[in-house]
Protein backbone atom coordinates (compact mmCIF):
# COMPACT_ATOMS: atom_id res chain seq x y z
CA UNK A 1 0.00 0.00 0.00
CA UNK A 2 1.29 3.44 -0.94
CA UNK A 3 -0.18 6.88 -0.28
CA UNK A 4 0.10 9.61 -2.88
CA UNK A 5 -1.00 13.22 -2.41
CA UNK A 6 -2.71 15.06 -5.24
CA UNK A 7 -4.12 18.55 -4.69
CA UNK A 8 -3.98 17.97 -0.91
CA UNK A 9 -6.00 14.75 -1.25
CA UNK A 10 -4.43 11.65 0.27
CA UNK A 11 -5.01 8.63 -1.95
CA UNK A 12 -4.30 5.06 -0.88
CA UNK A 13 -2.96 3.01 -3.77
CA UNK A 14 -2.98 -0.77 -3.72
CA UNK A 15 -1.55 -2.73 -6.65
CA UNK A 16 -3.40 -5.94 -7.50
CA UNK A 17 -3.54 -8.58 -10.18
CA UNK A 18 -6.46 -6.89 -11.94
CA UNK A 19 -7.15 -5.58 -15.43
CA UNK A 20 -8.76 -2.21 -14.71
CA UNK A 21 -8.17 0.54 -12.16
CA UNK A 22 -10.83 1.02 -9.46
CA UNK A 23 -11.42 4.26 -7.55
CA UNK A 24 -13.55 4.39 -4.37
CA UNK A 25 -14.32 7.00 -1.72
CA UNK A 26 -15.30 5.20 1.46
CA UNK A 27 -17.61 6.45 4.18
CA UNK A 28 -17.65 7.60 6.88
CA UNK A 29 -14.34 9.53 6.67
CA UNK A 30 -14.13 10.00 2.86
CA UNK A 31 -11.07 7.78 2.55
CA UNK A 32 -9.91 7.67 -1.09
CA UNK A 33 -8.66 4.28 -2.27
CA UNK A 34 -7.40 3.04 -5.63
CA UNK A 35 -6.86 -0.54 -6.71
CA UNK A 36 -4.44 -0.44 -9.64
CA UNK A 37 -3.18 -3.13 -12.03
CA UNK A 38 0.31 -4.42 -11.24
CA UNK A 39 1.68 -3.05 -14.52
CA UNK A 40 0.49 0.48 -13.81
CA UNK A 41 3.18 2.88 -12.63
CA UNK A 42 2.80 5.32 -9.74
CA UNK A 43 3.05 8.23 -12.20
CA UNK A 44 0.21 6.79 -14.26
CA UNK A 45 -1.91 6.40 -11.13
CA UNK A 46 -1.18 10.01 -10.20
CA UNK A 47 -2.22 11.17 -13.68
CA UNK A 48 -5.41 9.12 -13.39
CA UNK A 49 -6.22 10.80 -10.05
CA UNK A 50 -5.70 14.24 -11.62
CA UNK A 51 -8.22 13.42 -14.36
CA UNK A 52 -10.73 12.32 -11.70
CA UNK A 53 -10.28 15.23 -9.29
CA UNK A 54 -13.68 16.78 -10.00
CA UNK A 55 -15.44 13.46 -9.36
CA UNK A 56 -13.33 12.77 -6.24
CA UNK A 57 -14.10 16.18 -4.74
CA UNK A 58 -17.83 15.78 -5.35
CA UNK A 59 -17.79 12.32 -3.80
CA UNK A 60 -15.79 13.51 -0.77
CA UNK A 61 -18.30 16.31 -0.21
CA UNK A 62 -21.18 13.84 -0.50
CA UNK A 63 -19.62 11.47 2.03
CA UNK A 64 -18.87 14.24 4.50
CA UNK A 65 -22.37 15.66 4.18
CA UNK A 66 -23.71 12.18 4.86
CA UNK A 67 -21.52 11.92 7.96
CA UNK A 68 -22.92 15.21 9.29
CA UNK A 69 -26.51 13.98 9.10
CA UNK A 70 -28.21 13.68 12.46
CA UNK A 71 -28.38 10.23 14.00
CA UNK A 72 -31.50 8.23 13.28
CA UNK A 73 -34.04 8.53 16.08
CA UNK A 74 -36.47 5.93 14.71
CA UNK A 75 -39.50 8.16 15.10
CA UNK A 76 -42.59 8.50 12.95
CA UNK A 77 -41.95 10.43 9.76
CA UNK A 78 -38.34 9.34 9.23
CA UNK A 79 -37.43 7.87 5.85
CA UNK A 80 -35.92 4.40 5.75
CA UNK A 81 -35.03 2.27 2.73
CA UNK A 82 -36.01 -1.32 1.97
CA UNK A 83 -34.95 -3.09 -1.25
CA UNK A 84 -34.22 0.23 -2.94
CA UNK A 85 -37.54 1.89 -2.07
CA UNK A 86 -37.95 4.75 0.39
CA UNK A 87 -40.52 4.13 3.12
CA UNK A 88 -42.00 6.36 5.80
CA UNK A 89 -41.55 5.00 9.31
CA UNK A 90 -44.58 4.85 11.61
CA UNK A 91 -43.90 4.06 15.26
CA UNK A 92 -46.95 2.48 16.92
CA UNK A 93 -47.00 1.84 20.65
CA UNK A 94 -48.85 -1.20 21.95
CA UNK A 95 -48.49 -3.73 24.74
CA UNK A 96 -47.35 -6.63 22.55
CA UNK A 97 -43.98 -8.07 21.55
CA UNK A 98 -42.02 -5.81 19.14
CA UNK A 99 -42.76 -6.29 15.46
CA UNK A 100 -42.26 -4.67 12.06
CA UNK A 101 -44.42 -4.84 8.95
CA UNK A 102 -44.69 -3.20 5.56
CA UNK A 103 -47.96 -1.28 5.36
CA UNK A 104 -49.18 -0.36 1.91
CA UNK A 105 -46.57 0.61 -0.66
CA UNK A 106 -44.64 3.28 1.19
CA UNK A 107 -44.89 2.68 4.95
CA UNK A 108 -42.99 0.63 7.49
CA UNK A 109 -44.85 0.16 10.76
CA UNK A 110 -42.79 -0.62 13.84
CA UNK A 111 -44.68 -1.82 16.91
CA UNK A 112 -43.01 -1.32 20.29
CA UNK A 113 -44.05 -0.90 23.90
CA UNK A 114 -44.71 2.57 25.30
CA UNK A 115 -41.53 4.17 26.56
CA UNK A 116 -39.21 2.23 24.23
CA UNK A 117 -35.95 4.10 23.63
CA UNK A 118 -34.63 5.10 20.21
CA UNK A 119 -31.93 2.44 20.67
CA UNK A 120 -34.61 -0.21 21.22
CA UNK A 121 -36.63 0.95 18.21
CA UNK A 122 -33.46 0.87 16.10
CA UNK A 123 -32.65 -2.62 17.31
CA UNK A 124 -36.14 -3.86 16.42
CA UNK A 125 -35.87 -2.43 12.90
CA UNK A 126 -32.35 -3.81 12.36
CA UNK A 127 -33.39 -7.31 13.43
CA UNK A 128 -36.30 -7.15 11.00
CA UNK A 129 -33.88 -6.03 8.29
CA UNK A 130 -31.60 -8.94 9.19
CA UNK A 131 -34.39 -11.52 8.91
CA UNK A 132 -35.58 -10.01 5.61
CA UNK A 133 -32.08 -10.05 4.10
CA UNK A 134 -31.47 -13.64 5.13
CA UNK A 135 -34.75 -14.66 3.54
CA UNK A 136 -33.89 -12.76 0.36
CA UNK A 137 -30.38 -14.22 0.20
CA UNK A 138 -31.28 -17.90 0.51
CA UNK A 139 -32.68 -18.43 -3.02
CA UNK A 140 -30.08 -16.11 -4.57
CA UNK A 141 -27.18 -17.99 -2.98
CA UNK A 142 -28.69 -21.31 -4.11
CA UNK A 143 -29.11 -19.93 -7.63
CA UNK A 144 -25.47 -18.85 -7.91
CA UNK A 145 -24.16 -22.04 -6.38
CA UNK A 146 -25.81 -23.84 -9.27
CA UNK A 147 -24.70 -21.34 -11.93
CA UNK A 148 -21.06 -21.31 -10.80
CA UNK A 149 -20.99 -24.96 -9.67
CA UNK A 150 -19.61 -23.98 -6.26
CA UNK A 151 -20.85 -24.24 -2.71
CA UNK A 152 -20.36 -21.88 0.20
CA UNK A 153 -19.68 -23.77 3.39
CA UNK A 154 -21.34 -21.02 5.42
CA UNK A 155 -22.73 -17.54 4.91
CA UNK A 156 -24.01 -14.93 7.35
CA UNK A 157 -25.22 -11.35 7.65
CA UNK A 158 -23.26 -8.75 9.61
CA UNK A 159 -23.03 -4.97 9.89
CA UNK A 160 -19.96 -3.92 7.91
CA UNK A 161 -18.41 -0.46 7.59
CA UNK A 162 -16.78 -0.39 4.17
CA UNK A 163 -17.57 -3.65 2.33
CA UNK A 164 -20.80 -4.96 0.85
CA UNK A 165 -19.53 -8.48 1.27
CA UNK A 166 -16.44 -10.59 1.84
CA UNK A 167 -15.39 -14.13 1.01
CA UNK A 168 -12.78 -16.25 2.73
CA UNK A 169 -11.82 -18.64 -0.06
CA UNK A 170 -9.97 -20.95 2.30
CA UNK A 171 -12.90 -21.55 4.67
CA UNK A 172 -15.53 -20.85 1.98
CA UNK A 173 -17.20 -18.50 4.43
CA UNK A 174 -19.10 -15.50 3.03
CA UNK A 175 -20.30 -12.41 4.91
CA UNK A 176 -22.97 -10.08 3.54
CA UNK A 177 -23.44 -6.52 4.79
CA UNK A 178 -26.75 -5.94 6.58
CA UNK A 179 -27.08 -2.63 4.69
CA UNK A 180 -27.68 -4.61 1.48
CA UNK A 181 -31.35 -4.97 2.42
CA UNK A 182 -31.73 -1.25 1.71
CA UNK A 183 -30.56 -1.70 -1.88
CA UNK A 184 -32.49 -2.95 -4.94
CA UNK A 185 -32.72 -6.72 -5.36
CA UNK A 186 -30.55 -6.68 -8.49
CA UNK A 187 -27.76 -5.05 -6.46
CA UNK A 188 -28.09 -7.71 -3.76
CA UNK A 189 -27.80 -10.38 -6.43
CA UNK A 190 -24.69 -8.75 -7.88
CA UNK A 191 -22.95 -8.90 -4.49
CA UNK A 192 -23.91 -12.56 -4.08
CA UNK A 193 -22.52 -13.31 -7.54
CA UNK A 194 -19.38 -11.26 -6.84
CA UNK A 195 -18.56 -12.99 -3.57
CA UNK A 196 -19.36 -16.46 -4.88
CA UNK A 197 -17.22 -15.88 -7.95
CA UNK A 198 -14.32 -15.70 -5.49
CA UNK A 199 -14.93 -19.41 -4.88
CA UNK A 200 -13.95 -19.87 -8.53
CA UNK A 201 -11.23 -17.22 -8.71
CA UNK A 202 -9.72 -15.69 -5.57
CA UNK A 203 -8.30 -12.54 -7.20
CA UNK A 204 -9.99 -9.61 -8.93
CA UNK A 205 -8.22 -10.46 -12.16
CA UNK A 206 -9.27 -10.85 -15.79
CA UNK A 207 -10.70 -14.32 -15.16
CA UNK A 208 -12.81 -12.96 -12.32
CA UNK A 209 -14.22 -10.06 -14.35
CA UNK A 210 -14.80 -12.34 -17.36
CA UNK A 211 -17.06 -14.54 -15.22
CA UNK A 212 -19.07 -11.52 -14.09
CA UNK A 213 -19.17 -10.11 -17.63
CA UNK A 214 -20.61 -13.39 -18.86
CA UNK A 215 -23.31 -13.78 -16.22
CA UNK A 216 -24.08 -10.13 -15.30
CA UNK A 217 -23.09 -7.86 -18.22
CA UNK A 218 -24.25 -4.72 -16.34
CA UNK A 219 -22.41 -5.50 -13.10
CA UNK A 220 -20.36 -2.30 -13.29
CA UNK A 221 -23.53 -0.24 -13.38
CA UNK A 222 -24.87 -2.17 -10.39
CA UNK A 223 -21.61 -1.58 -8.54
CA UNK A 224 -21.94 2.17 -9.10
CA UNK A 225 -25.55 2.05 -7.93
CA UNK A 226 -24.52 0.30 -4.74
CA UNK A 227 -22.09 3.08 -3.90
CA UNK A 228 -24.59 5.88 -4.38
CA UNK A 229 -25.68 7.45 -1.12
CA UNK A 230 -29.29 7.51 0.01
CA UNK A 231 -30.61 9.71 2.81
Amino acid sequence: MQVIIVNKIHVEVEWKDIKNIHLTVYPPDARVHISAPLAMSADSVRLYVITKLEWINKRIEMVRNQARQSEREYVSGENHYYKGIRYRLNVIYRNTPPAVELKGTRNINIYVREGSSSEKRGEVLREWYRAELKEALQPIVAKWEEILQVQAKHWEVKQMKTLWGSCNTRSRHIIFNLELIKKPTQCIEYIVAHEMTHLVERLHNSKFTAILDHHIPNWRQLKDELNEFIV
